[in-house]
């Protein structure tokens, strides 16, 4: 087997999900998930989590056929994770109508021996605790440590949360979730008190808007891509996630420009993910495609 690059921290589910545009019941989902998938386009890519005694055989053999280990994903005897939510016609808000944590409830992630050399690891969204105790399993300081987190552990756990964004080199958060952690509604000045904590950039989400870019010395605004086909947001933001580690696993390049690629590599996977349920996009997904809208990408933010 060839050595896993990036190995990707978080969870995989079940997903019940409604939108304006159709509905589906028990999909494939959690950040672990579409965080490996996107991911998987550019590097090669583990998972480590934690699945019930329910979920389908199928979805293990179709992280396995497209490459993705799944050497760190335990087994539970209790049920799967699962999430039931729904969007209306404002695609970036979801209102949650369900969460099930059952297995994952117990999750204490382990990373395999062959995962514990790798250069790159992605934290998705977990317990911040938990995401410290993953990085003291590795062998050494990976070159590139992605972090994520959400509203309910920065209410619950914030200096825990600002913890790892301290520790890691890139702490993700969306717009909301950085005005919350560092009590401002200014992005700028919560980009700045991220950069303080040790980090070379700061990366803020902004759903369908795109995403800003920090350094000490500049930044960089990338759009989101205008689609005109939505049909569920789940997953966006870890496939954004996964496709931005992947990408600079890929090319080993850790400066700026880079990351402005990356960023807008990142962005048009997770425009992809957006246009169907679940990782049905994505696993249809061609690289002439991705190259063909990278391209559009820069026709739009030329100026």
């Amino acid at each position: 087997m060839k050595k896993v690059e990036v190995v990707i921290v978080g969870s995989i589910g079940l997903d019940t999900i409604e939108t304006p545009f159709g509905k589906a019941e028990n999909v494939l989902g959690g950040s672990a998930a579409y965080a490996s998938f996107a991911s998987s386009f550019f590097a090669k890519t583990g998972i480590v989590s934690i699945i019930g005694k329910d979920f389908p055989q199928k979805n293990l053999d179709f992280f396995e056929e497209h490459g993705i280990g799944i050497e760190g994903i335990e087994k539970s005897a209790k049920g799967t994770f699962h999430w039931e939510g729904k969007y209306g016609f404002d695609v970036n808000i979801a209102q949650t109508i369900k969460t099930e944590l059952n297995s994952l409830a117990d999750f204490n992630p382990q990373l395999p021996e062959s995962y514990r050399n790798a250069d790159f690891l992605f934290l998705g969204n977990f317990d911040p605790e938990k995401q410290l105790q993953v990085l003291s399993q590795m062998k050494k300081r990976p070159k590139l440590v992605v972090s994520d987190t959400m509203n309910f552990y920065i209410s619950s756990k914030p200096e825990k949360v600002l913890e790892v964004v301290k520790t890691a080199d890139i702490a993700l958060m969306n717009d909301a979730e950085a005005r919350q952690l560092f009590k401002t509604p200014n992005l700028v000045k919560a980009a700045k008190k991220i950069l303080e904590l040790d980090s070379e950039f700061a990366i803020i989400k902004k759903g369908e808007h795109g995403c800003l870019l920090f350094s000490k010395k500049t930044h960089f605004a990338a759009p989101g891509y205008p689609l005109e086909n939505i049909i569920d947001p789940t997953g966006c933001g870890d496939s954004f996630a996964g496709s931005l580690i992947g990408y600079l696993a890929k090319t080993k390049n850790l400066n700026e420009k880079n990351f402005r690629k990356a960023i807008i590599t990142a962005s048009t996977i997770a425009s992809f993910n957006a246009e169907d349920f679940s990782l049905n996009r994505l696993s249809r997904l061609k690289k002439t495609e991705i190259k063909n809208r990278i391209t559009e990408f820069k026709k739009i933010t030329k100026f």
